[in-house]
């Protein structure tokens, strides 16, 4: 049985970024308190010049409510520059010690003059097919 995938997106001055998260069952262990969600990320440029991805910047929260701030340099290692309407694909991962949770985050981006400027990062959903309590 198979499920939809959703997709999550954000517009912020002409660039669009959007989400689709999965669940992976075959990497999970539900007795351990270990759950585990791969991501894929497309960012698109409507915007007339380039741009460069520099920063990202997460906030991951369990569902307990407990948060952690993930920031860094790039994504995947790299820092793109993205072209007047083009995208940039990349994928991620993230484990939970719950069943579910969410993600959002916001990407640093300069464009061709070297302004920088902040693009939101949708918040969306991480949630187990098949869910267990958590104690």
């Amino acid at each position: 049985m198979s499920r939809l995938v959703q997709v999550y997106e954000a517009v912020t001055e002409n660039v669009v970024v959007r989400v689709r998260p999965t669940y992976l069952p075959q990497q999970s262990d539900p007795d351990g308190r270990r759950w585990v969600w791969a991501y894929a990320i497309e960012i698109e440029n409507l915007r007339p010049e380039a741009v460069q991805l520099l920063a990202r910047h997460w906030t991951i929260t369990d569902a307990l409510g407990r948060t952690e701030e993930v920031r860094g340099p790039g994504v995947v290692g790299e820092q793109p520059v993205i072209p007047p309407d083009g995208v940039h694909r990349y994928a991620s991962g993230c484990p939970l010690s719950t069943p579910s949770g969410s993600m959002v985050g916001t990407y640093s981006m300069a464009d061709a003059t070297g302004r920088v400027f902040t693009v939101a990062i949708p918040a969306f959903s991480l949630d187990s097919e098949t869910p267990r309590q958590v104690n």
